[in-house]
């Protein structure tokens, strides 16, 4: 049995094991091109930064079997960054989601880290796990759990700088932020606040010795929705939809293992 999953709001969706189709990206009329292109550009003069680089939009999602059975099929198509403006066309129903990889890095007191995206990245002040959008394959080449995987391990080290050793971070769920955007989220060893703090300021310097702004400008540490309001309240910025849900499972688990 296969089961459309409909959008609703931000949700966590509990997933053993994922396969990945690729499907055939939908083809804007020209008309909705045109304001496609003239929304982009615009965006690009407001943020010279922004670059139409290769990425992945998730096309649907579909459950086979029973809410308990956790196999999940998420299609794929191939997109560029500029098919995001097309959210911003009105009457447009040709804009698919973005599919991104994200990872729990939990700290050994029961919290776990959370990021703040730079001023000048496409999504500023927002706060958020460590991760990306997932880059398509090489034409031909397919997209799996394992790749997604290994994403993610890349995202952790240039974001934080922790890098995984074998094995790879293990699939902890699947994110639908209420946008629709799809996350895979990922979880990693835990290790001390002292060493994330001290791994990530030696990225940061890093990068700023080269000439680059880091894609994170703050890191914190939280174990609650409430602490993650409080932490956003006092430094500034706005937490992403999806970690509501990711931050009360994360709070049912530790006070799983506290009983």
């Amino acid at each position: 049995m296969t089961d459309t999953l409909p959008a609703t709001g931000a949700e966590l969706l509990d997933v053993h094991r994922i396969h990945l189709t690729e499907v055939e990206a939908p083809k804007p009329s020209p008309e909705d091109e045109a304001a496609r292109d003239r929304i982009w550009d615009e965006a690009v003069r407001a943020n010279p930064h922004l670059f139409d680089g290769p990425v992945t939009g998730c096309a649907g999602l579909e459950r086979h079997g029973g809410p308990q059975d956790g196999d999940l099929t998420v299609s794929w198509a191939r997109l560029t960054f500029r098919h995001r403006a097309l959210r911003r066309v009105p009457g447009n129903t040709d804009w698919l989601p973005s599919l991104f990889v994200s990872v729990i890095q939990p700290v050994d007191d029961g919290s776990l880290l959370v990021g703040r995206m730079a001023s000048w990245t496409a999504s500023p002040g927002r706060w958020l796990l460590p991760g990306g959008g997932v880059e398509p394959p090489a034409q031909g080449a397919s997209l799996d759990q394992a790749a997604l995987a290994r994403e993610a391990a890349r995202e952790l080290v240039e974001e934080v700088g922790v890098e995984l050793g074998p094995p790879q971070p293990r699939l902890w769920g699947i994110t639908r932020g209420g946008n629709g955007s799809v996350g895979v989220v990922h979880l990693a060893p835990p290790r001390s606040a002292e060493e994330l703090r001290a791994r990530f300021e030696a990225l940061a310097s890093a990068e700023r010795a080269e000439g680059r702004e880091p894609e994170l400008d703050r890191i914190a540490f939280v174990r609650s929705l409430a602490e993650l309001t409080e932490v956003a309240e006092e430094l500034g910025g706005r937490p992403v939809d999806y970690l509501t849900p990711v931050l009360g499972r994360h709070q049912e688990e530790n006070a799983d293992r506290s009983d």
